[in-house]
């Protein structure tokens, strides 16, 4: 079955482009041009992948973006005509995958395509098989922070947290290194994939949004410590 993509984007001409482009690679694509249509299309054809603009009429990309990731996880490419790095990462604190800005090349946007749809079927074939192999009392507990990596559930004081699936991935790749000073290039490598297109301040968007979740104090942590000119260390 073809991989279904939803683009989001307002001008005709650039719409017809991508979608013609991305037919080309044998994808199912659908198209709207306005944000709420984004969000009711988005939640019927539960699409495997998202190309979305930002400035979009009714709701904007970044609101979309909040919005959708309440309780779906599907790769979502912004695209923007604005280069502005507060946007860059504004985009990625809300949950984005990659960030593509205009004018960009059809070669580019489809390899980029290409590795989120990849990435995206790697990490659901890796769940199905932990699934398989996990043990039922399988869990890493620190204290009052427990993982269970068979529900794929995090709970801090007994209660369970609430964590977007790079949160988990990320938190778990900590819990499994721990004590280890790790780089932002090893934890992009191992948690992102090799062929991540996006660069390091990524991994510190996640580093701050698991601070929140899992300190008692994000502004002095305890268990996510930063290792000054290396990286971050997990305590426990």
């Amino acid at each position: 079955m073809s991989e279904k993509i939803l683009v989001v984007e307002d001008e005709p001409a650039l719409q017809e482009t991508i979608a013609y482009n991305l037919k080309k690679q044998g994808y199912e694509v659908e198209i709207v041009g306005d944000g709420h249509a984004a969000l009711e299309a988005a939640r019927k054809l539960t699409p495997d992948l998202l190309l979305l603009d930002i400035m979009l009429p009714g709701l904007d990309g970044f609101e979309i973006t909040r919005i959708l990731r309440r309780g779906m996880n599907i790769p979502i490419i912004m695209l923007t005509a604005r280069d502005d790095e507060i946007d860059r990462v504004v985009g990625l604190e809300m949950g984005a995958d990659d960030y593509l800005t205009k004018p960009f090349s059809m070669r580019e946007l489809m390899a980029r395509v290409k590795a989120q749809l990849r990435r995206s079927r790697l990490h659901k074939e890796e769940l199905q098989e932990h699934i398989k192999e996990a043990s039922p009392q399988e869990a890493l507990i620190f204290n009052n922070l427990i993982i269970n990596t068979t529900r794929h559930e995090v709970t801090l004081n007994k209660e369970v947290l609430i964590l977007k699936p790079k949160e988990y991935e990320l938190l778990l790749f900590f819990a499994e290194h721990r004590g280890q000073m790790l780089s932002r290039e090893l934890i992009l490598e191992r948690v992102w994939g090799w062929d991540y297109v996006g660069d390091s301040r990524t991994v510190d968007v996640h580093i701050r949004w698991l601070r929140k979740k899992i300190e008692a104090d994000p502004s002095k942590p305890e268990r996510l410590i930063t290792v000054r000119g290396g990286g971050y260390r997990f305590e426990g």
